[in-house]
């Protein structure tokens, strides 16, 4: 019978034939090692979502709301990342991150709403 080796850790592997690893915590480290790059760039605009997210929540506690661009802009929030975009059939556009959305009005003032509101 032929010794089959842990992918990480080089140990002999027992039990069934097609097993890979000597342990979960081989599987897991091997597995975190060949998805490191992708889970941080999935990591990185999920933290961005979540801020984004939780400025207009902050902002926007009643549901609708007028704020400016340099108030959003303050706190950190980044124009570039959004969850979904609306376009009304009057030509103007909304940008969601989840339930909480924006809409650019005139002279950098923007309208803050909530999806269900």
């Amino acid at each position: 019978m032929e010794n089959r080796k842990c992918l990480e850790c080089g140990d002999v592997v027992k039990g069934r034939i097609d097993k890979k690893f000597c342990s979960d915590y081989c599987r897991n480290a091997y597995n975190n090692k060949v998805n490191k790059d992708s889970k941080n760039l999935i990591r990185n605009i999920n933290n961005r979502l979540r801020k984004n997210y939780k400025i207009l929540s902050v902002l926007n506690t009643t549901g609708k709301t007028k704020v400016t661009r340099t108030k959003l802009y303050d706190r950190g929030f980044d124009f570039n990342f959004f969850t979904s975009i609306y376009k009304t059939k009057t030509g103007n556009t909304y940008f969601y991150v989840y339930d909480q959305g924006y809409l650019a009005l005139e002279e950098e003032l923007f309208l803050l709403i909530r999806k269900g509101s």
